[in-house]
C-alpha cells in the first residue's frame, strides 16, 4: 500500500533566479552546445530519474523542443551539468544533437548548492536524496545544519529532520525513494535506534496503511515497551510475562502491561487518545464476531 508522500515546495533561498546569469539590461542569454560534450555533475543530488516521466518528456521535447535552458559551467573547455538534467537525458532520449544552455561561473560549492536549490524548487526530490545533499553540503565544505538552511532557503529544523532519515535502515530509505512511504512516516522510524524493529515496524505500517500520526504512536508504544523489558530484566520479570506483553501490544498496537498477582492478575492497556480509544475498542469487539 502506497502512503501519501506529497512535500510542498516551500521558500527557498535566492531560487532559481540565482542560477541565471543576466546581462546589464536583465536580459539572461544562452547559447547552444553538443548534447554529449556535457557531463552530468557527479554529485547531481537528484539520484533516481522515473523513466516514463523522462520518456514523456522526451516526447515533449520532440514536438517543441527544450523551452528552458539548462544551466552549465565551464572549465577548461569541459561544460558540467549545473541544473537540468532531466531536460538532458530527456533531450537525449529524442535525439537531439544540441541543446540550449547558459554559461554560469561556480566553484564546485555553488554548483552543488545550485543543483540542491533548482532540484528542490521543483518539489520532486526525494527526501533521502534531498538528505543525501545536505550532508554532503556539510562534509564537503565544513558548513552547519544552520548554514546549509541558510544557504538553501530552509529552516534549521527542516534540514536537521530530513538528515534524521539517513539515521534509518536501507529498507526504509529504500521505501521513501519508491514513494511508498512519506518522509513524516520515515522521520518517526528514526527515532527507533535498532534497524530490525524499524523495519518491523515499517511492515506494520505498510500493512495498516498507517498515518504519521499512527504511526508515531506505534514507534512511541515500541520504543517505550523496549524501555519496559529493560527495567523488566533488571528487575528479574518473569520472561513469559514479557512474551505474552509483546504479543498483546503487536495486536493491539498500544501499551500493554501484564501484572500477575498471588490470584489471577491485571491487564493494562494504553490509549492516547478519544481516536485511539475507538480503535481499541473496534479491535477488541471484534473478537467476540
Amino acid at each position: 500500500m502506497a502512503l501519501e508522500t506529497k512535500r510542498s515546495a516551500g521558500g527557498l533561498g535566492r531560487g532559481l533566479a540565482a542560477l541565471i546569469p543576466t546581462t546589464s539590461t536583465g536580459v539572461s542569454t544562452s547559447r547552444e552546445l553538443p548534447v554529449a560534450t556535457i557531463r552530468p555533475h557527479p554529485d547531481q543530488p537528484r539520484r533516481t530519474f522515473d523513466e516514463e516521466e523522462l520518456q514523456q518528456l522526451a516526447d515533449s521535447i520532440s514536438a517543441y523542443g527544450v523551452l528552458q535552458p539548462i544551466v552549465v559551467t565551464e572549465q577548461g573547455g569541459q561544460y558540467t551539468l549545473i541544473a537540468g538534467e532531466r531536460r538532458l537525458r530527456a533531450a537525449a532520449m529524442a535525439g537531439l544533437q544540441t541543446i540550449p544552455v547558459i554559461i554560469r561561473t561556480a566553484n564546485e560549492e555553488e554548483q552543488l548548492e545550485l543543483a540542491l536549490v533548482e532540484n528542490l524548487q521543483r518539489a520532486d526530490l526525494n527526501a533521502v536524496d534531498e538528505g543525501r545533499a545536505y550532508q554532503h553540503l556539510m562534509d564537503a565544505f565544513g558548513l552547519t545544519q544552520e548554514r546549509v538552511a541558510e544557504r538553501v532557503g530552509r529552516s534549521r529544523p527542516s534540514v536537521a529532520n530530513t538528515l534524521r532519515i539517513l539515521e534509518t535502515s536501507p529498507r526504509v530509505q529504500q521505501a521513501v525513494i519508491d514513494g511508498t512511504l512519506s518522509a513524516g512516516h520515515a522521520r518517526a522510524l528514526a527515532a527507533l535506534a535498532d534497524h530490525a524493529q524499524q523495519e518491523a515496524l515499517l511492515a506494520t505500517i505498510m500493512a495498516r496503511g498507517l498515518s504519521v500520526r499512527q504511526a508515531e504512536r506505534l514507534v512511541a508504544v515500541a520504543s517505550d515497551g523496549l524501555a519496559s523489558r529493560r527495567r523488566e530484566r533488571a528487575r528479574g520479570v518473569d520472561p513469559d510475562v514479557q512474551h505474552m506483553e509483546a504479543q498483546v501490544r503487536e495486536a493491539l498496537g498500544t501499551k500493554v502491561t501484564i501484572t500477575p498477582g498471588r490470584r489471577g492478575g491485571r491487564i493494562t492497556i494504553t490509549w492516547f487518545d478519544d481516536e485511539d480509544l475507538g480503535r481499541l475498542i473496534d479491535r477488541l469487539t471484534a473478537l467476540d464476531r
